[in-house]
């Protein structure tokens, strides 16, 4: 028996200095677990796509019938949400090249909407069921997409050591699809753009001598 709890770590593993100790680690999306409970999924017919100084949120909302409710919130990081719409562009041209061009929901009967600006977020709300355990939501650093003739699969993952677990499983009816992409890119960009102005001016370079 060995009495150095030392030479019981595997090589190249720093050995920790007190109770904290740091090391990057790296591994695949692709082997994320999927828990009993996430694995079913929840079906969207819309979302609301938020953003703060530090994090998007997004709100996939069901209105099927009334109340109309929230039945997934994701919260993820600014540097996630390029790549997210990235991969979702990817993923409708090769739905087109498939399948032929992305089914556009019917436009609303004329008089239908109200030719007015969009209500404030408190109002839109109030109208909306958000339950209490929903209210944090859950974190995703990785999106993984797939797609039917029919639908898209967004499964939210949150890549931590020892492994990867989806968090969050999403499906979405294909002709949402391009409206989820165009509140991402119109969030994506209000973004940037607050980011730039908050970013410090650069001193003046000196001339070229």
């Amino acid at each position: 028996m060995n009495d150095d709890p030392q030479s019981d770590l595997p090589e190249n593993v720093p050995v920790p200095a007190g109770n904290t100790y740091h090391q990057e680690v790296q591994h695949s999306p692709a082997t994320a677990r999927i828990p009993d409970a996430v694995g079913r999924g929840v079906f969207s017919t819309g979302a609301i796509v938020m953003h703060g100084a530090h994090d998007f949120v997004i709100d996939f909302v069901q209105s099927l019938a009334a109340p109309r409710r929230v039945v997934a919130r994701v919260a993820l990081p600014p540097t996630v949400v390029p790549l997210f719409v990235a991969a979702l562009q990817e993923n409708l041209r090769k739905y087109n090249q498939n399948f032929g061009p992305v089914p556009r929901m019917p436009p609303p009967p004329p008089g239908a909407l109200p030719n007015t600006a969009p209500p404030p977020i408190t109002d839109v709300y109030e109208q909306l069921k958000l339950p209490d355990d929903m209210l944090s939501g859950v974190y995703a650093n990785t999106v993984v997409i797939s797609h039917s003739p029919a639908e898209f699969c967004f499964d939210f993952v949150t890549s931590f050591y020892p492994r990867s677990a989806v968090s969050g499983r999403v499906y979405v009816a294909t002709p949402h699809v391009p409206e989820l992409l165009e509140s991402l890119t119109r969030a994506l960009q209000q973004f940037q753009q607050k980011q730039q102005q908050l970013r410090p001016p650069q001193p003046p370079q000196p001339p070229p001598e």
